[in-house]
């Protein structure tokens, strides 16, 4: 599997860019978060990448961080959703915002983007719910600073609570709260009936 390209950027025709890598060009799809990062033509590039096999076609995409590629591995993974659409969900929404849609179960904003209609927006929401990374969904949720946040999430995902639980009793935590206070405050306030 092709992960990662280093090389020369020689072309920038959106979505798709030409990627020089010791002689040999590489056409990589890219979503337009990715694309407006880029350098401009000639200057060096790297791009993390999924390589796609279909019947007809080995496709190579590219994305500047890895939650990006991330996202789109989780997004291809679920039903009516392909690489394309994929593609259209990270130009349309940055991984914080879509993060923020699945877990405030936003369809609307899913749905304005071109493709998504509203059966696909809600089997999204469904299907997501606990896979999108964490830490943007911890940090847009709570409104705390992300390292806290996160620790706080992570330590009561660690105990088994479910991340919706979990994220319900972080927004209920005065905002600069410490790590071990704000998991002892979390963890009575999930103990209450």
């Amino acid at each position: 599997m092709i992960g990662r390209l280093t090389g020369t950027l020689l072309e920038k025709k959106p979505p798709q860019v030409l990627v020089d890598v010791s002689g040999v060009g590489y056409e990589v799809e890219v979503p337009m978060s990715t694309f407006y990062t880029l350098p401009e033509v000639g200057a060096k590039v790297a791009l993390l990448t999924q390589l796609v096999v279909r019947e007809d076609a080995q496709l190579l995409y590219g994305f500047a961080t890895a939650r990006e590629r991330e996202t789109f591995r989780q997004l291809v993974k679920i039903s009516g959703i392909g690489a394309k659409s994929a593609l259209a969900i990270l130009s349309g929404l940055s991984v914080d915002e879509l993060a923020h849609a699945i877990a405030a179960q936003e369809a609307a904003l899913l749905t304005r983007i071109p493709g998504i209609g509203r059966k696909t927006a809600e089997r999204l929401l469904l299907e997501l719910r606990d896979k999108l990374p964490t830490s943007a969904t911890a940090a847009i949720l709570t409104g705390q600073p992300p390292t806290s946040g996160n620790d706080v999430l992570n330590a009561l995902l660690a105990l088994g609570y479910h991340e919706r639980e979990a994220l319900a009793a972080i927004k209920q935590l005065p905002a600069g709260v410490s790590v071990s206070e704000g998991i002892r405050l979390a963890l009575k306030s999930l103990a209450k009936p």
